[in-house]
């Protein structure tokens, strides 16, 4: 899978990977760069364990861009008349408190108030001591011990619980689990052949391993439970390929309408944010034209992006409609690497380069 396509432009994108690798102490990049659908580059850099080289076959962990598919999925019902993304969900989640205020779209876009359990103290402290263990079910039990940040609908916040909550509305809506619901819409469709909804904390082989200090020691997280990271079904590993595939079809709005790809970039989240009195500048961040949560994904200057990052895994799906331009990494630890998701910074300096005058500025 390590190919090149013609011309220079390859190596000089080979060659800040290189680089950013060196300056960031990574053990492993894999990348991807498209245009038009069209290869540029694919190949990857480092050792996925030692004397093990790294290749872009490799699979890992990409969490978060589910939820790019699963809003996929919710604006396909919506295009389809099965759902409103203004139907509140006491129909479907009678037991969530204020589910007669919060609606499909308030979960969807984060902008319901519930805080994030990734942030809590006290699932943080059981994360630690057992990452192997399977994450008990009820993860929104943990923000539903603090009241809301804000009422529903009047700010946004991120919180991993709104998809959990809209994975289960959708699977009640639907009569379909959430992994058949997005091989039926999003995967299939794609053919994301290696992106695949896991059950177990297992990773398809080939695998990239991965390492981290989260634990104030260096060892291998590769294996360490992803439970906690969504609901059971949309929790994904994928591979770079098909994380360029991705970035291509969900940043074009490939499987949507153009009223529908519209709300993708904005389902009414511009404008929102700021700090309150309960809600802390740190939580309720402004969303601004250039820098804003969409409907599970992310929009920087243009381009359409997820970032998950998980346990010693970071990776990167961005795509630059204007240019048609697809930037798909990931990236593992050393010891030796800064905190963060590394692959954003792989992606940045690739971008700089493609597309000089519209930064992928993340941060």
């Amino acid at each position: 899978m390590r190919t090149h396509g013609p011309g220079g432009q390859a190596h000089q994108i080979l060659d800040i990977a290189r680089k950013t690798k060196k300056d960031l102490r990574l053990k492993s990049v894999q990348l991807r760069v498209t245009v038009d659908g069209r290869e540029v580059v694919t190949d990857a850099l480092g050792e996925s364990m030692t004397n093990v080289p790294a290749e872009p076959g490799m699979h890992f962990r990409a969490g978060s861009v589910a939820f790019s598919y699963i809003a996929t999925a919710l604006l396909q019902l919506l295009e389809e008349g099965v759902v409103g993304l203004d139907d509140t969900v006491e129909r479907w989640l009678p037991g969530l408190p204020r589910a007669d205020k919060i609606t499909l779209r308030m979960l969807g876009s984060n902008t319901t108030g519930l805080h994030d359990y990734v942030t809590d103290p006290a699932f943080l402290a059981v994360l630690e001591a057992q990452p192997f263990r399977r994450t008990p079910g009820e993860l929104v039990g943990y923000p539903l011990k603090h009241p809301f940040w804000y009422e529903p609908g009047t700010n946004w916040s991120y919180s991993h619980a709104n998809y959990v909550l809209l994975i289960a509305a959708l699977e009640k809506i639907t009569e379909t689990p959430i992994d058949e619901l997005l091989k039926q819409r999003v995967t299939g469709p794609l053919d994301l052949r290696d992106t695949r909804n896991n059950f177990t904390p297992d990773i398809p082989r080939p695998v990239l391993h991965a390492f981290t200090s989260d634990r104030g020691i260096y060892e291998e997280s590769t294996f360490w439970n992803p439970s906690w990271t969504t609901a059971p079904g949309a929790v994904i590993t994928t591979h770079v390929c098909d994380l360029a595939r991705s970035a291509q079809a969900i940043g074009s709005g490939e499987l949507l309408s153009p009223r529908a790809y519209r709300t993708l970039l904005d389902p009414g989240t511009v404008g929102l944010g700021g700090a309150t009195r309960k809600c802390p500048t740190t939580v309720c961040l402004k969303q601004t034209e250039a820098k804003h949560f969409g409907f599970g994904v992310i929009v920087v200057n243009g381009w359409v992006l997820q970032n998950p990052s998980f346990s010693g895994y970071g990776a990167i799906q961005a795509y630059l409609p204007s240019e048609r331009l697809a930037i798909a990494v990931s990236a593992t630890k050393t010891a030796k690497t800064p905190e963060g998701n590394m692959a954003e910074q792989v992606a940045q300096r690739i971008a700089a380069r493609l597309a000089p005058d519209t930064p992928l500025a993340i941060v």
